[in-house]
């Protein structure tokens, strides 16, 4: 054990059952508890453990795991309330490189990912070591742990010698491997939320009994809601609330619950739970707010040590409304209706007007959970419940805050692909880091990196609770549009005139018609009408003919959607026709989406009911309905394009990197930014593209470098350096232009002045040719991790925020997006007869910024601004990164909050 792993913290993980057990490093005191771990193994699990059955073996086993720390030695063990139920260990012996591991499971316990976990965790630590591979020997028979190599998901390879097997196993991480990960981490998750989610058993504890509590509203709620298991009510003072058993305590209930609701004074919440933990509980729902941080401590630490799964506290309840369960655990005001939503919120204001929303709609919940403080059950766990519940098919989402975004995107992603995800972009307001030390820092605010989660995790970002309805109402109801280009008709050519509008600022299209198409309109359409888009039907059009016009323009290869906007008229009313009808007639030939906008229309948005039993959107605002479409057309869209890989990059020697990056923490431990010369070197391992420079200390040491580097027109440029320094331009720190000696010692003695006791050195490059100047930089952040943004460069780079942003380690679509999001992209290209910009170096140049930030976690920031790209070649002009201390976080490591 070394001194680093004995000062990790334990973190809590799920096995394959839901267990939770607690992962930590051995410590000293572990030694009695080891040795009873092999004692109490049968002699054929001990022998296919040591090679032999002897008790012996068990105590120089357990001896090994609790000696004192030692270079290259780690050792893990699983425990359950306070139990030792697995161990596993690595010792690196002569070679640094590779570790043989072993691994011991208590006897009774086999089976349910003990192993497993384990590994992955020593997996994660080695990884973080610098360990390549892992070494096994086992005996050929014992088929349990050859299963458990095997199935890990990282490369392995067999060598059998006689009655023995040796293993090996390739520690690179890759999708794969990441992938069979989440899927054992999704069916735990699973597990573990069916006592929350699908409780046979539910008490209440704190349930009043006069009207106005919380805990009262709930059991009410449970039991007017046609709960199908059995309810409790705990309540000391009371036999019977609401007609409900009422027991003094949690444990003198006649069966123990799956489910504790907790609506008891903050003080009593940590008690209560240890209490229901004691029972054998297994998820608490805590609706009590205002607990402090001890309060909030102690309540976690009931949960981990008994294994309960919790949401809350500070929350508004939890509903499934399977109509074989009925659970309705929630205080707001009406049931929610039966359906396929599923909505997992943050606040319970949001909650209860989504509630109202989707009820309204028809749409309905699958089930609903209000996340509260969110100190375990997330956003995360709520996207894997829905994917395997086999009834929700749309998941909306309102989260305030993220504990693992990365995680939260890998399964983003991959639920994204089997139904639409939904969320509000709340707290866009948020100034960000604006007073940051660098371009990059300032640029990279809160709201650009979530919007680049969302966009990269195919999510369906909305600004508002009504805009999330709007859109839920058209991707519940309606196919995907095939691509932005939308028809206009209308019944009155002013409300063409906003839809026109709504649709352009929606950043949709509005395609002229072929021939034939125009054809076919003016010969179903009355005299008068208009045939261009939008579509003026006219006040005289009459449902046959509305319907024929909008069946026509789905007909036409040319349209990928068709918004209806119409006004009510006297001479619908006179004639009897019903326009809305026209179009609910016969939905189910329509391949493509059909929105309808009624201007008179009360509520923002309904489902208005069609012939053949599905719903058509209509919308009460034209912008409404635009931007409902132009969310489907991005999902649409995001669907269609394969998922992206991180491409293989040539060149790069992530070892020297890492030492470059220790060496430099080892002689300055708070971190900061690097000098010319380490910086240089740093992006060299990446084999970034840097401009020829020299470093000069002297004024004779600068002229030799000019006359070495002299480039376009005989040219030099002059930057100051010292510690600390960022804007160079604003410190008037660069001298440009400079021809000949005299010159070059000018502005040296000029910079020199100036900065006098500052300046450490002058940095002399050649004058960059003509082209583009472009932004490049990475940040850190403490959520999120790397972020890689894009965009204009140049002095007013953070005055004109031209600046598009992916979350590292990009893959070939998150480059190509980064390129082309921001307002200068058609500069790269080429306009007005230039050619475009080398664009393909241009990608590998953030490719490699992504790795360097992906590599290295003590990459607090790096700042290229400028890069200079023209074509046929893309050049870093000024670079500079900054460190800090940090040691790898394993994101995708299984472990609870």
């Amino acid at each position: 054990m070394t001194d680093d792993v004995l000062n990790r913290p334990p973190v809590h993980a799920l096995l394959a059952d839901g267990t939770t057990v607690c992962i930590r490093p051995v410590t000293l005191g572990d030694r009695d508890q080891l040795e009873g771990l092999y004692a109490e193994m049968s002699p054929e699990n001990l022998r296919l453990r040591f090679f032999a059955a002897s008790r012996r073996s068990a105590a120089l086993a357990a001896d090994r795991a609790c000696a004192p720390a030692r270079s290259g030695y780690r050792a893990l063990l699983a425990e359950t309330q306070g139990r030792v139920i697995g161990l596993a260990e690595y010792d690196t012996g002569d070679d640094k490189d590779a570790a043989e591991i072993s691994i011991a499971v208590a006897d009774g316990l086999h089976h349910r990912g003990v192993g497993t976990l384990l590994v992955e965790h020593l997996v994660s630590a080695a990884r973080a070591d610098g360990i390549t591979t892992f070494t096994a020997d086992a005996l050929s028979e014992n088929h349990e742990v050859l299963r458990l190599f095997a199935d890990l998901g990282l490369r392995t390879a067999r060598h059998f010698e006689g009655p023995e097997v040796r293993c090996t196993v390739a520690l690179d991480e890759d999708d794969a491997y990441l992938s069979v990960v989440e899927t054992r981490g999704s069916s735990a998750d699973v597990a573990s939320l069916q006592p929350l989610l699908r409780p046979k058993a539910v008490a209440v504890v704190g349930a009043g009994r006069k009207p106005g509590s919380v805990g009262r509203a709930i059991l009410h709620h449970l039991h007017t809601g046609g709960y199908a298991g059995r309810l409790f009510a705990v309540n000391p003072a009371a036999h019977s609330i609401l007609g409900v058993p009422c027991h003094p305590a949690v444990g003198s209930l006649p069966k123990t619950p799956d489910l504790a609701v907790l609506a008891v004074p903050a003080a009593a919440v940590p008690e209560t739970a240890e209490e229901c933990g004691k029972a054998g509980v297994r998820a608490l729902l805590v609706v009590t707010a205002g607990l402090d941080a001890d309060q909030v401590r102690a309540l976690l630490s009931a949960c981990r040590t008994y294994g309960m799964r919790l949401v809350g506290p500070n929350c508004l309840g939890i509903s499934n409304t399977d109509l074989e369960l009925s659970l309705d655990a929630t205080f707001a005001a009406n049931h929610p209706r039966p359906g396929t939503a599923g909505v997992a919120v943050q606040s319970g204001g949001v909650g209860i007007a989504l509630l109202d929303g989707l009820s309204r709609l028809g749409i309905g919940v699958s089930s609903f959970v209000s996340l509260g403080d969110k100190y375990d059950v997330s956003g995360n766990d709520m996207l894997q419940w829905w994917e395997s519940d086999g009834r929700t098919d749309l998941a909306l989402l309102h989260l305030e805050s993220f504990g693992n975004p990365r995680a939260f995107s890998r399964t983003a992603r991959r639920v994204t692909r089997r139904m639409p995800v939904l969320t509000v972009d709340a707290g866009r307001t948020d100034a960000g880091r604006r007073a940051a030390a660098s371009h990059t820092a300032a640029a990279a605010t809160h709201t650009m990196t979530r919007q680049a989660l969302f966009t990269q995790a195919g999510i369906t970002a909305t600004r508002s609770v009504g805009e999330l309805l709007e859109a839920a109402a058209l991707l519940h109801s309606q196919p995907l549009p095939e691509g932005s280009r939308v028809a206009i008709v209308t019944n009155a050519g002013g409300a063409g005139v906003l839809a026109a509008d709504a649709c352009a600022e929606a950043g949709l299209a509005l395609p002229s018609f072929t021939p034939a198409v125009i054809d076919g309109l003016l010969a179903v359409l009355p005299d008068g009408a208009s045939n261009g888009n939008p579509v003026d039907a006219t006040a005289a059009v009459t449902e046959e003919q509305l319907g024929d016009c909008v069946d026509r323009l789905m007909a036409s290869a040319d349209i990928d959607a068709v918004l209806v906007a119409l006004v009510p008229t006297a001479v619908a009313e006179a004639t009897g026709d019903d326009l809305v009808r026209a179009l609910t007639r016969a939905p189910g030939r329509r391949a493509r989406p059909v929105t309808v906008v009624r201007l008179g229309q009360a509520l923002p948005v309904e489902l208005l009911p069609a012939a053949d039993g599905g719903t058509i959107p209509s919308y009460a605002e034209p912008h409404a309905a635009a931007r409902a479409l132009a969310h489907a057309a991005r999902r649409a869209a995001w669907l269609a394009r394969p998922a992206g890989t991180v491409p293989e990059l040539p060149g790069v020697d992530t070892q020297r990197a890492h030492t470059i990056v220790d060496d430099h923490l080892r002689m300055y431990p708070d971190g900061g930014w690097l000098d010319p010369r380490t910086c240089a070197a740093l992006l060299s391992c990446y084999g970034t593209p840097q401009i020829p420079w020299a470093w000069a200390e002297t004024e004779d040491d600068a002229v030799l470098a000019a006359d070495r580097l002299r480039g376009f027109d005989g040219r030099v440029v002059m930057k100051a350096h010292w510690p600390g320094l960022v804007h160079k331009t604003q410190q008037h720190a660069v001298h440009l232009d400079l021809r000949g000696d005299s010159q070059v010692r000018s502005a040296f003695r000029d910079l020199e002045t100036r900065f006098a006791g500052l300046m450490t050195g002058v940095v002399v490059q050649p004058l960059a040719a003509r082209g583009t100047e472009l932004f490049a930089g990475v940040v850190q952040d403490e959520v999120f991790g790397p972020l890689v943004l894009f965009g204009l460069g140049g002095t007013a780079t953070e005055v004109l925020a031209d600046h598009a942003a992916r979350l590292a380690p990009l893959t070939d679509h998150d480059v190509h997006d980064l390129i082309t999001s921001p307002r200068c992209a058609p500069l790269l290209f080429g306009v007005h007869g230039s050619a475009p910009v080398d664009l393909e170096a241009l990608e590998q140049l953030l490719l490699r910024l992504s790795r360097m930030a992906a590599d290295l976690p003590q990459l607090a920031e790096a700042d290229f601004n400028p890069v200079l790209a023209a074509p046929g070649q893309v050049t870093v002009l000024d670079a500079r990164v900054r460190l800090l201390p940090r040691r790898p976080h394993d994101p995708y490591l299984r472990r609870l909050r």
